[in-house]
């Protein structure tokens, strides 16, 4: 039996650091955007690159292997040496990879990231494989024989197994968390009704919960006014909403503004863990991983679990790669520890 079993995608990520990057902010009367901009027609000198392993279930599989729960993924990729590369990698970290796909007809998916100056990043994105998961490539016995089933964002054709995913997790009494992906929002809440209603823990930023609930947060509303915490009135009609929908926890990640739960009875709201960023890549992945390992391994301590995976989110972005900063159960304990004013707000 598994502690939890991943489900997403697996990608060769190319990193590409330069200077030359310029940010646009354009203003709009409803909204801000910003872009990441070159010189057309010029050559641009990069800073720093590097090549590593990714993908969300593959970066959540590492998460959950180095904070001691035993691990599967389900991932599909192509029959060349990058797929090769890929379940080597795996197989390293002790996460097992006899639930892995390989589709002889195409290439493994690959990801160009372009990091600018400020330390977020755009993405360049190939799908291959990931985007065509269907009901015949998942070992639903593994799911069966799991404790958790945590589902990274899925892409173009693979979202259509939500359904079947979300109906076998609850016929089977498997926990399901799922960090609900842009191509999943993009069709809409109907379209995710029976994972949202059926997931003990949903997770997203606070972008993508804008999308899914239609509530906008609105600049000039200040804070303090509202809560005991730092917590937007905006956010918290978002986490209202989506608690409705009948999922046991949800998780809203906001940046620079940190991060916030709500289980229909108590709201926490959690500063970001200060660190110097030099790649957001992964945060997400080992933030939602984190909350969810530290929430099976502590008895389901929501403010325990916000912490720990606010701190691991930290140690991410303070590497290139999706998985490098990534921290053990222990490591992240001392640092919760040192950190003795960094602490979890909590209001009914």
């Amino acid at each position: 039996m598994f502690d939890v079993v991943t489900i997403g995608s697996a990608t060769k990520d190319a990193f590409i650091e330069t200077d030359g990057a310029n940010i646009v902010s354009v203003a709009k009367k409803e909204s801000n955007s910003a872009f990441m901009a070159y010189p057309y027609g010029s050559k641009i000198e990069i800073n720093d690159f590097s090549i590593a392993i990714g993908g969300g279930a593959v970066n959540t599989a590492c998460n959950f292997a180095g904070l001691g729960m035993k691990t599967a993924t389900i991932v599909k990729i192509g029959d060349d040496s990058t797929g090769k590369d890929i379940v080597k990698m795996l197989e390293n970290r002790g996460i097992s990879t006899d639930a892995v796909v390989v589709d002889k007809d195409e290439n493994t998916g690959i990801s160009v990231i372009l990091l600018s100056f400020q330390g977020d990043r755009t993405v360049l994105a190939h799908r291959g494989p990931n985007a065509t998961i269907s009901e015949k490539d998942i070992d639903f016995n593994m799911i069966k024989n799991s404790k958790w089933l945590y589902i990274a964002p899925l892409n173009g054709e693979s979202t259509e197994v939500l359904d079947k995913i979300a109906d076998f997790a609850e016929e089977n009494d498997v926990n399901m968390a799922i960090n609900v992906g842009t191509s999943s929002i993009k069709r809409g809440e109907q379209y995710l009704d029976k994972i949202l209603k059926t997931a003990e823990v949903v997770v997203m930023n606070a972008e993508e919960a804008s999308m899914l609930t239609k509530i906008q947060v609105r600049p000039d509303t200040k804070t303090e006014k509202f809560s005991d915490c730092k917590i937007h009135p905006d956010i918290i009609k978002m986490l209202k909403h989506l608690k409705s929908t009948n999922a046991k926890i949800v998780v809203i990640t906001d940046g620079g503004n940190g991060a916030y739960a709500y289980d229909g009875d108590t709201f926490y709201q959690c500063d970001e863990f200060p660190a110097k960023v030099v790649s957001t890549l992964g945060a997400g992945d080992a933030f939602a991983s984190t909350f969810v390992s530290v929430l099976h391994q502590s008895g389901w301590d929501i403010e325990k679990s916000l912490k720990y995976a606010s701190i691991n989110a930290a140690s991410v972005v303070g590497k290139f790669n999706a998985q490098d900063g990534q921290l053990s159960f222990a490591e992240i304990e001392r640092k919760a520890n040192e950190a003795s004013n960094f602490n979890v707000c909590k209001m009914k």
